[in-house]
């Protein structure tokens, strides 16, 4: 029935033993092999992985830098185009105001003129209806050359107390 003897034990012992050291060489150590080989790319993977995020945030940072000092210029080109256009502002005004003083002179100019035509238009028409009126009185033609003469002389005369006058009264 059962028998009980030493070398049942032994001989499953051995086999026991044997198939250790044969799993051992055969499958432990490729075993080993592959998992040291696997936790070291998981490891490169690891350490890529934290280089790659350093480098992220130091290109992030640049980054920041770059779009800091990119809305500093665009601040300085602003406020640059800004001096710009009150500089042109100030021409123009000036441009203008002087063209506005240049038109005025010339309009006052053209006043001058034009005054001075009328007012020796009206001496004119004012000398021929004094000569008229003179010769309705007088009962006589006054229209000779002298006494054409001398009622200019006396228009200019009148004329010259009066612009004397305006004269005066613009010092004044």
């Amino acid at each position: 029935m059962l028998d009980i003897g030493v070398w049942n034990f032994i001989w499953p012992i051995i086999n026991i033993i044997l198939l250790f050291i044969l799993l051992k060489i055969f499958l432990f150590k490729p075993l080993r092999k592959m998992m040291d080989e696997r936790t070291a790319s998981i490891q490169n993977d690891i350490d890529s992985a934290e280089k790659a995020k350093l480098e992220a945030r130091e290109l992030a940072e640049a980054n920041r830098e770059t779009l800091a000092q990119a809305r500093k210029e665009a601040q300085n080109i602003i406020e640059q185009a800004k001096q710009e256009a009150a500089s042109v502002k100030s021409e123009l005004l000036k441009s203008s105001q002087e063209e506005a003083k240049q038109l005025i002179d010339s309009a006052n100019k053209n006043i001058a003129v034009e005054r001075q035509k009328a007012l020796q238009e009206a001496q004119s028409q004012i000398a021929d209806l004094a000569i008229a009126a003179a010769s309705k009185i007088v009962g006589e033609n006054l229209g000779d050359e002298n006494n054409r003469r001398l009622v200019d002389n006396f228009l200019e005369e009148e004329n010259k107390k009066l612009s004397g006058d305006d004269l005066l009264n613009e010092v004044h």
